[in-house]
């Protein structure tokens, strides 16, 4: 028999995750669309009823994103610049119904490759929190996410929360998503990238690259040959010149994977221009 489940505090699903194995659902918006006409034949864990795992909250050393907390949510939340790629990336997670309900834990756990909230929080050194009835472990997100459709969630755990450092939570980021469209589209690429310009001069850089890779991936390469240096007309030349090797796209009906190199390299010059043009430095320069 298939058994459904609204647990209403964390408690409770921990326990119910113990028992059998569950779907674990929360806002739904990718789980009813891949379910298609099918019957249902897993048993499902709604944990829509949770309140706590919904909210954005701060301690001494973390910006804490509660699991079920919502892409609207993001939006509306005041946060630092550094945040600023993941707003606009929650912008771009379907339309304002689907933020309103879609959830920032869902869509990491759902671990599709062109899922655009991944590649701002690598840039921020997000890490998620896994919860199970018995220890709470945290993996760096880069971790957590292990292929197309695969994470390394325990069929005993839920994930709780997604935690960003204060130290990564620096500086500014932009976000630059390419798509067939304008608007309610998937990913062809997307670039999210993050800086901390201190007298006209880079010095930290997190750039991170998806729907080009099984993952979204950090460009290592990139980020060290941005360091140390001032973001004028050459900055094209250091993005052509910079050797992208995380990069493995496919051919699929959105874009070849040819189109996929040649557009990174473009976007990745756009979202670290985004980035940069919201620093006061870049400003008070202008």
């Amino acid at each position: 028999m298939i058994r459904y489940a609204k647990p209403a505090t964390l408690d409770e699903a921990l326990t119910l995750l113990d028992e059998t194995s569950w779907r674990v659902l929360a806002g739904g918006t990718d789980f009813y669309p891949s379910q298609g006409n099918r019957p249902i034949r897993e048993n499902i864990l709604d944990i829509n009823g949770i309140v706590t795992l919904r909210g954005v909250a701060e301690n001494e050393t973390h910006w804490l994103i509660g699991a079920r907390t919502t892409w609207a949510d993001i939006i509306r939340q005041s946060l630092p610049s550094a945040f600023e790629a993941l707003k606009h990336a929650a912008r771009e997670v379907g339309s304002p119904q689907i933020q309103n309900v879609a959830s920032v834990a869902g869509n990491l756990c759902n671990a599709s490759p062109a899922a655009d909230g991944v590649p701002a929080l690598l840039v921020l050194d997000a890490d998620v929190e896994l919860r199970s009835s018995e220890a709470t472990r945290y993996l760096p997100l880069a971790d957590f996410i292990l292929g197309n459709r695969r994470t390394a969630r325990r069929p005993n755990e839920l994930v709780t929360a997604i935690r960003v450092p204060k130290t990564s939570a620096a500086g500014t980021s932009g976000f630059v998503k390419l798509g067939a469209r304008r608007y309610l589209v998937i990913s062809i690429a997307m670039v999210a990238a993050r800086l901390v310009i201190e007298d006209g001069i880079v010095q930290q850089a997190a750039i991170a690259v998806g729907a080009c890779s099984a993952v979204a991936t950090r460009l290592s390469h990139v980020e060290k040959a941005l360091v140390g240096r001032t973001l004028d007309g050459s900055l094209a030349d250091i993005i052509q010149a910079t050797p992208m090797p995380q990069l493995a796209p496919i051919d699929d009906v959105r874009g070849s994977a040819a189109y996929r190199l040649d557009a990174a390299r473009e976007i990745v010059a756009r979202a670290i221009q985004a980035a940069a043009c919201q620093s006061p430095q870049r400003e008070v320069a202008a």
